[in-house]
């Protein structure tokens, strides 16, 4: 059964960059009401990223944001089954305690917490606190990653590290307690050198799902592309996509909303992102940098084309949306969905109430049926 989580918004505005997209304002309560609930209707994982500074404009797009491990910490204590991520922003806390801080969490929910990997694409989130190592840390940061995640596997593994580095070097540096079992991490890259990393270090890689709105990509080439790097390891490596839904009873009102959101493109916050993600000028071209900044500056040239939300969109009925996840579910290497709302707590449950029943990648009795 393909897994489904849920991409939790610990960030003003959620996914959209509109002035007219619901105002989601970052609370715990909010957080925690909808992992609750998606746990209420059988997700298998929330993960929770990690934002720095937010974009100029007047949406106010990521302004305000949570900090995810002691936000999952606290959801941690209030849940019971469901796997819980939270990202890493690696230039900003040493590995060790990175790795004694999600033992912290792992004691509060055992064998139900991971950690996503974030290497750092936007330079001014740590450019304000002195952090930036700089234009070499572009073409470096998956060496400095490598040693970042050895260092906490040897620790939650062993309990000891004794790791010597170009970045880190350990001096018997002790972890105890460990954890309960083993702590998956995830990533999300997508060039070459990302995916190498992801083959020899990760457990899960997020790739992209299909292009635009309503066009899951059956062929799987970014799932194709991770398993052939895992292949080379000998690893287990699974393939995770993220998928923003709109939905509603028909498709004319999915896509009424939609309409509503793009009146409100925050244009400045687009430009905020061009700016910030042109500025690994060696990116390859498949990078995730590259694509959000190549996708930034067409949309600015045309501003009738603008869009809110970047990423990958099914918008539809719930039948619809229903059928296209399923399509999506099929792709080989496909693991699991993770889902963006534009109303979290809205669409939470129509997916639990009205989407998932229709899903035979989620339905074993519809998956029976079918064949």
């Amino acid at each position: 059964m393909t897994q489904i989580g849920v991409f939790i918004p610990i960030g003003s505005r959620g996914w959209f960059m509109s002035t007219t997209a619901p105002r989601t304002e970052p609370t715990f309560d909010l957080n925690k009401s909808i992992v609750q609930r998606a746990e209420h209707y059988g997700f298998d994982f929330a993960l929770a990223m990690v934002k720095l500074r937010g974009f100029d404009g007047p949406s106010e797009y990521w302004i305000r944001n949570l900090e995810p491990f002691t936000l999952m910490a606290g959801i941690a204590a209030t849940t019971q089954k469901i796997k819980l991520y939270a990202s890493i922003a690696l230039l900003t806390m040493p590995p060790a305690v990175a790795a004694r801080m999600a033992v912290t969490i792992d004691s509060i929910a055992p064998r139900r917490f991971g950690v996503n990997i974030v290497t750092g694409w936007q330079p001014k989130e740590y450019q304000q606190m002195g952090l930036w190592p700089g234009e070499k840390h572009f073409a470096n940061r998956y060496d400095f990653a490598t040693e970042y995640v050895t260092v906490m596997r040897d620790l939650w593994e062993t309990g000891v590290s004794d790791f010597k580095g170009e970045y880190f070097q350990m001096d018997d540096c002790k972890l105890s307690p460990r954890p309960s079992g083993k702590i998956d991490i995830v990533a999300a890259n997508s060039s070459d050198r990302g995916m190498q990393f992801v083959a020899e270090h990760c457990d899960f890689n997020f790739v992209g799902a299909g292009q635009g709105i309503n066009q899951p990509d059956l062929s799987g080439d970014s799932a194709a592309r991770l398993m052939a790097a895992a292949d080379k390891t000998g690893r287990d490596v699974g393939a995770y996509t993220l998928v923003t839904v709109i939905s509603a009873p028909t498709d004319e009102m999915a896509f009424a909303k939609w309409d509503h959101y793009r009146e409100g493109t925050d244009l400045e916050a687009l430009a905020w992102a061009k700016g910030q993600s042109g500025q690994d000028t060696k990116a390859t071209e498949n990078s995730t940098a590259s694509r959000m900044a190549r996708n930034a500056e067409m949309q600015l040239k045309d501003p009738s084309k603008a869009i809110p939300n970047g990423g990958f969109k099914l918008i539809g009925s719930y039948e619809n949306v229903a059928r296209m996840l399923d399509q999506i579910a099929e792709t080989p290497g496909i693991k699991g969905i993770m889902l963006i709302f534009d109303d979290f707590m809205v669409g939470i449950e129509a997916f639990g109430e009205h989407i998932q029943p229709l899903m035979t990648s989620r339905n074993p009795v519809l998956a029976t049926a079918a064949e």
